[in-house]
């Protein structure tokens, strides 16, 4: 039986954000993918750590909940991969000095040497897959911004 009526509101896919975004997004993990397997890393334990030594190097106290917040990956994620990088050798997880219920989590010394590589390849890695948006690329960031922020309400 065929379907009467316009079934969506947009007459090309060009002009449906949902469907760019989501095409551009897996583009880009692909590619962030690829160049972090000289690193050993997966895109969500890259975050991490890079989180971990953005927040250390501007003396935040780092936990758990803190990190999860941070790079908005749910507290349950967070703690899997943050096992699997203690197991690599690259944090240490301890109890909270005065909260019971968390634990504050440090690069250890090659935790931090991985995080800074692993940083320099994403840093030039996304300056070239953005630098199609030229002198664009600030008002980009400013409009994502945006849209995370109205995620929060």
């Amino acid at each position: 039986m065929k379907e009467t009526g316009k079934a969506f509101t947009v007459d090309t896919p060009e002009e449906s954000s949902g469907f760019l975004l989501w095409q551009v997004t897996n583009l880009w993990q692909r590619a962030i993918k690829k160049a972090l397997e000289k690193h050993d890393l997966t895109h969500s334990q890259f975050v991490l750590l890079a989180s971990m030594l953005w927040l250390s190097l501007n003396n935040e106290n780092v936990t758990q909940v803190v990190l999860s917040a941070h790079t908005k990956i749910d507290p349950m994620t967070t703690s899997t991969v943050l096992r699997t990088l203690q197991r690599k050798g690259f944090i240490q997880r301890q109890e909270h000095a005065t909260d019971t219920r968390a634990k504050t989590v440090e690069l250890t010394s090659s935790g931090q040497k991985v995080a800074r590589l692993a940083v320099k390849t994403i840093e030039k890695f996304d300056g070239d897959f953005f630098s199609p948006l030229g002198d664009k690329v600030k008002d980009f960031n400013k409009k994502i911004v945006t849209l995370l922020a109205q995620s929060v309400k």
